[in-house]
């Protein structure tokens, strides 16, 4: 410690510091400590471009990691790749040595690079073009987005050597115009698709599509490029980049990069209300600890889900570090950030201006912010995998580094602060996509038959395409002729599909804040739930109320707001079982998976507080019924384990363990909590059983509930075990759902179900 400033001088001071504050550590559920490691390196490849040695070296780079040296060996082998190693590792060298490799030794090869936000293909430019300036050589990279000048663009299709773009760009301003793109799909060499853990559900499962028309557009043009792919830490890498690229790849997970001891810290706020299990607020725990960082002196990064949270804290730490350190130490940085405010707080952070930053997940990206030495995370992210990349935003090389995990009462949140072994021990989420999905399928095969006529027998990924194309026939959108099948509809198919919606009949969201412009859209089967009239919409974190939803134009009118809540929408729901496709009997229960129906029709909405998701309030929906088809994983209790429970009591007991199982469920999924929908029935339709249903909310399902269906045991024995060791007396929002919807009961009838059907330990 510093006398002077009596501020710590080094980071292992800071932690001691830390575990010396009672205040903090009575509030530390876990401490876990992740030991320091050495770096692992090899020397240059032989074969690699002397332009590019000499560039390296002059930035400093004397030698490789041992994943950049085996991802260029990979590379060079002819083999597609995908390079898993954790944030700030040096994954982008995996990509950029062997792409600028085979443009040095070939002036007229091309590469694709794909980011899934402009932000990191911005980062990314910036990059090659400064390493192309250090070697002297003439290396065109460009941008090719929304932003881009018309007479730019021009200049990009004829001479880029490298194209930086993203999915929805390829998908429909590149892909539909390939006539005007001749120079890159004739010479292309390399598709780069970094971040590829986060193209998953239904995003994912278009994005393979996407890739399979561009694989379809290669072919016609004479080329077959090496996709060279790049991901955080996920469950399963190589199966994921193999059904998003449809190839076999090979997998380099063998890192290299030297990092420091690092500590993470599960902090749970104090109660303020045990027997509702209410507990004080994250954001205020989060100032708390994220002041004490920077009062130390610290270069500290706070991560929170929401714009609002953003701004809130930002405000906070501003006010609370005003004395000890200048006003624009502490900046925010988030989604609507004009490019040049978001390199100049990126900058600062590098050179160490910037002594704090408050985020969304844009920083969670590899976007170059340097390394800073603490982080904050208001609230679990969502997944494991995220919340690896968010923490590995901080930690010097040689330097230790903390992370703090600051719970909120979420129930999402409570299960992770309180079961810290299953976070720590369990592999990350697994990236589930499913290209084949029907609906998807169609809406690609149409872009398809846009951009190149189908012939005979030809298929799309791994799918024979004749009843789809004879459909496609009928509906008079193909012409057949003799052996092959061409476009023949007025309209331009890639402009009316969304990447990020299964059905294609959205709804538009229009702010009519200031003026009116378009927010964004919503499938059909999410509307009733997310933008019925007084619904909070939020939108890259900003709150929005819908003031009128017109449901025969299909469009919602919502105004910027600003509340300390957010609404969910009760639906009541109507399932049948279409068909089974697999099934499995155990103790007592049926577990089924297959396909249903679903009638959803949304009924009341509540108004839930932010930080303790206590109900504050309600209102009705009136908005006709929805019918979904899709996947569905289901448990069936027999009439043995029902025979001494009452119709009232089974309904608490499943309806307490349905409000356990939502929770936990996207603990195995890396999707939204929205994605998959858990209904209870006391007499299901199909066998008059109480039965507890999961189901994808889109059409035709993207392989949640499959999932679920195999990690059914797992999933009973976790729910047992929140429920047993949650510290309220008859129910929380952190367990089994307040005592006002389960009653008093509800906790015990829940967990005796759960005994009874062995998912107690």
């Amino acid at each position: 410690m510093n006398r002077l400033t009596g501020k710590v001088s080094s980071m292992n001071e800071l932690i001691d510091l830390v575990r010396d504050t009672p205040e903090i550590m009575n509030q530390v559920t876990y401490w876990h400590t992740i030991p320091a490691r050495e770096g692992r390196y090899e020397a240059f490849p032989e074969g690699l471009n002397t332009q590019l040695r000499d560039a390296l070296q002059a930035r400093g780079v004397g030698r490789l990691y041992t994943h950049q040296a085996e991802a260029f060996r990979e590379v060079a082998a002819g083999r597609h790749v995908v390079a898993v190693t954790p944030t700030a590792s040096g994954k982008t060298l995996c990509y950029n040595l062997p792409v600028l490799q085979g443009i040095l030794n070939d002036e007229s090869a091309r590469a694709l690079y794909l980011f899934p936000t402009k932000a990191l293909a911005q980062d990314q430019v910036a990059e090659l073009q400064e390493l192309a300036t250090v070697m002297g050589a003439d290396l065109k990279t460009h941008t090719y987005d929304g932003d881009t000048p018309p007479n730019v663009r021009q200049a990009i299709r004829n001479a880029g050597h490298i194209v930086v773009t993203n999915p929805d760009m390829l998908h429909s301003a590149i892909l539909p115009h390939h006539t005007k793109w001749v120079k890159l799909f004739e010479n292309i060499q390399y598709i780069v698709i970094d971040e590829v853990h986060s193209y998953r559900g239904v995003f994912g499962s278009h994005v393979a599509n996407v890739i399979r028309r561009l694989k379809r557009i290669c072919r016609f043009y004479g080329s077959n490029p090496q996709f060279i792919c790049a991901s955080a830490t996920i469950e399963n890498p190589k199966e994921h980049a193999e059904r998003l690229i449809g190839e076999q790849v090979s997998l380099v997970n063998n890192n290299g990069a030297p990092s420091g001891e690092k500590h993470f810290v599960f902090y749970n706020p104090p109660v303020v209300n045990q027997q509702l299990g209410i507990r004080k607020s994250s954001v205020l725990e989060t100032r708390r600890i994220a002041g004490l960082l920077l009062k130390q002196g610290i270069q500290t990064i706070v991560f929170a889900r929401s714009r609002v949270r953003v701004e809130i804290l930002l405000t906070y730490l501003q006010e609370l570090v005003a004395h000890e350190l200048g006003p624009k130490t502490i900046r925010g940085y988030r989604g609507g950030y004009l490019p040049k405010l978001r390199r100049e707080i990126e900058r600062g952070l590098r050179n160490g201006d910037i002594r704090g930053v408050v985020s969304t997940n844009a920083l969670e990206l590899g976007i170059d912010i340097g390394q800073l030495q603490a982080c904050v995370l208001n609230g679990y992210p969502g997944t494991i995998a995220s919340t690896w990349q968010q923490s590995g935003r901080a930690g010097r090389r040689q330097e230790s580094s903390i992370t703090f995990l600051v719970a909120s009462s979420n129930p999402l949140d409570q299960y992770v602060i309180q079961n810290p072994q299953f976070f720590i021990e369990k592999p990350p989420e697994r990236a589930l996509i499913e290209p084949d999905n029907l609906i998807i399928l169609v809406d690609h095969v149409k872009c398809a038959a846009y951009e190149l006529p189908f012939e005979a027998d030809e298929t799309f990924g791994g799918e024979s395409l004749h009843d789809i194309l004879e459909f496609l026939t009928d509906e008079r959108i193909l012409h057949r002729a003799k052996d092959r099948w061409h476009w023949m509809d007025q309209s331009f198919p890639a402009h009316d599909i969304s990447l990020r919606s299964a059905a294609q009949e959205n709804f538009i969201i229009i702010d009519m804040t200031n003026g009116a412009r378009v927010l964004g859209e919503v499938d059909r089967f999410s509307a009733p739930t997310l933008i019925h009239e007084e619904a909070i919409y939020l939108h890259e974190g900003v709150q929005f109320q819908v003031e009128k939803l017109d449901y025969e134009e299909k469009k919602a009118y919502v105004r910027e707001v600003n509340v300390d809540y957010f609404t969910d929408a009760n639906l009541a729901v109507q399932l049948k079982v279409l068909h089974v496709q697999r099934e499995s009997e155990e103790l007592g229960l049926t577990r089924q998976y297959g396909e249903v129906t679903v009638n959803a029709k949304a009924t009341i909405f509540k108004k839930l507080k932010l930080n303790t998701h206590e109900n504050i309030g309600s209102g009705p929906i009136h908005l006709p019924e929805e019918e979904l088809h899709t996947s569905s994983y289901w448990f069936t209790f027999d009439d043995e384990m029902a025979a001494d429970m009452s119709v009232n009591d089974m309904q608490f007991a499943l309806l307490g363990l349905s409000n356990v199982l939502v929770h936990i469920a996207p603990l195995y999924l890396m999707c939204d909590p929205h994605d998959i929908r858990v209904v209870p029935q006391v007499k299901a339709v199909h066998n008059k059983k109480p039965t507890i249903f999961f189901y994808d909310r889109y059409p035709g399902g993207v392989g949640l509930s499959e999932r679920l269906y195999e990690m059914h045991g797992e999933l009973l024995r976790e729910a047992g075990r929140i429920i047993d060791s949650c510290g309220c007396l008859s129910g929380c929002p952190a367990c089994v759902g307040p005592i006002e919807e389960v009653g008093l009961t509800g906790k015990r009838l829940a967990l005796d179900l759960l005994m009874r059907a062995g998912g107690r330990r």
